[in-house]
């Protein structure tokens, strides 16, 4: 009968959270977890408090500010050329040999294409494989 009223609690504390978004209640709600688990086992009432208190307060102090860090730092965003790989660009001037040009991320690329033989004529839709300087290689979709 403990186990199920320690679930239950589990289930409010983490239910509680979705309103709060501290972690405060989820590490209780975790402690409460952990707790339902070691009262399965027959444990007297007094244990069972003593483990909810050491586990919710060990999620306290070690998880938490491991998530709330992981939460709380910003996602990098790449600015740099390496994230225009992959993107897909429309071919402006026809790509030779020797010259070419392709729009994509708002902007026009001086281009040419992956098999140095292969031309491609305007208005292609292309993928840029690689940046390389300021020339972007594509090949042909």
């Amino acid at each position: 009968m403990g186990a199920l009223i320690w679930f239950i609690a589990a289930g409010i504390l983490a239910g509680l959270e979705l309103l709060v978004g501290e972690m405060t209640l989820l590490m209780l709600a975790a402690g409460a977890l952990a707790t339902a688990g070691i009262s399965l086992l027959g444990v007297p009432l007094w244990a069972e408090v003593a483990m909810f208190a050491v586990s919710s307060a060990g999620f306290w102090f070690f998880l938490r500010p491991y998530l709330r860090k992981r939460l709380d730092t910003p996602m990098l965003y790449d600015e740099s050329p390496r994230a225009l790989v992959g993107s897909r660009a429309e071919v402006v001037e026809a790509i030779t040999p020797t010259t070419g040009q392709v729009r994509f991320d708002g902007s026009i690329w001086s281009a040419r294409a992956l098999d140095p033989a292969e031309t491609i004529p305007a208005g292609q839709l292309v993928t840029v494989s690689a940046i390389d300087g300021p020339v972007a290689v594509v090949w042909k979709e």
